[in-house]
């Protein structure tokens, strides 16, 4: 494909970002979850696993350590046995557990606002930031970019990037901020009902003709 301009790249993801939402219109976070404590600790179990598989997890294991104290003072042996499922499961569960001590020590159990003191935390990169950011508290600070977001943006050739954050930065520049969580939700719902990575289905896709990757 021909190198777009920047000014058509950027008409063409308005286009993409107005069929997705047509398509998608009740597009979420996945993960259940009750408060940005919550959301957090399953973002961090969702590394190398699925939504789903984390889901079936997390019930037991808030049930058992409701808040940031309950969870900051476990056992990681017994934290372990809970979310031994969702794979990786030690490392997974010192994180979670100093995620907790984090907020416990440093912010009084209130789940911080802000992109540098949520990545001070343990376990926490900027991916889960952004989630907790934009689906707890509203606040559009970058995209998520997941395996979903990265592989149909490559072949949306909205980037040419691998890299996830060199990628959430092509993104940030084509669309509008108040866009770019629910931007994360469309490609990943996209991701799992048409454009799957073995066998995109390109002739159900409505972005067809916006794909330089499609197959039709």
């Amino acid at each position: 494909m021909p190198r777009e301009s920047k000014k058509s790249v950027r008409e063409r993801s308005l286009q993409i970002f107005d069929l997705l939402l047509q398509e998608y219109p009740d597009a979420h976070c996945a993960l259940e979850h009750e408060g940005p404590f919550q959301l957090g600790v399953a973002t961090i179990l969702s590394a190398q696993t699925t939504d789903e598989r984390v889901n079936m997890v997390t019930p037991k294991l808030f049930l058992g350590y409701p808040s940031p104290n309950d969870l900051a003072s476990a056992s990681q042996k017994d934290v372990e046995t809970l979310i031994h499922s969702t794979g990786f499961f030690r490392n997974k569960a010192k994180n979670i557990i100093g995620f907790a001590k984090g907020i416990v020590e440093k912010h009084g159990g209130n789940v911080p606002r802000t992109m540098e003191e949520l990545t001070a935390l343990p376990g926490v990169g900027r991916k889960t930031a952004n989630v907790i950011l934009g689906n707890a508290f509203g606040i559009n600070e970058g995209v998520v970019v997941d395996t979903h977001v990265k592989r149909i943006s490559n072949l949306l050739a909205l980037t040419r990037e691998a890299n996830p954050e060199k990628v959430e930065k092509d993104l940030i520049q084509l669309f509008p901020r108040d866009s770019w969580t629910l931007l994360s939700h469309l490609l990943i719902f996209h991701g799992r009902e048409v454009c799957f990575a073995r066998r995109p289905q390109c002739q159900l896709c409505m972005m067809s003709d916006l794909c330089p990757s499609a197959a039709i």
